[in-house]
């Protein structure tokens, strides 16, 4: 059984850093795509950053340049680099495999950009 457990979320000042972690149970991992998400109240979760198996990236229009993200699959680790934040990045985050499995969201990480 896989599981996916976020850390790294908190309170940061516009215009800071945050650097999310997600470890994942299972030998899998290094097989399949992986994504971070976020959600806010009232909407519905959407996809932030992708990161395939080799490595391609690809990043939602409001947070590229600002957001990175990564993977260590000898970690079974994948990692969300985010600089500058705005306010509007405020939200609960999430990784998943991508596209993302209903059986696999864990309690996510609570990130606050304070304005």
């Amino acid at each position: 059984q896989v599981q996916l457990v976020e850390l790294g979320g908190g309170l940061v000042q516009a215009g800071g850093s945050l650097r999310l972690s997600c470890a994942a149970s299972g030998s899998i991992f290094r097989l399949r795509s992986m994504g971070w998400y976020r959600q806010v109240p009232g909407k519905q979760r959407g996809l932030v950053a992708f990161i395939s198996s080799s490595g391609t990236t690809n990043y939602a229009d409001n947070v590229k340049g600002r957001f990175t993200i990564s993977r260590d699959n000898a970690k079974n680790t994948v990692y969300l680099q985010m600089s500058s934040l705005k306010p509007e990045d405020t939200a609960v985050y999430y990784c998943n495999f991508a596209p993302p499995s209903n059986d696999y969201w864990g309690q996510g990480t609570q990130v606050t950009v304070s304005s």
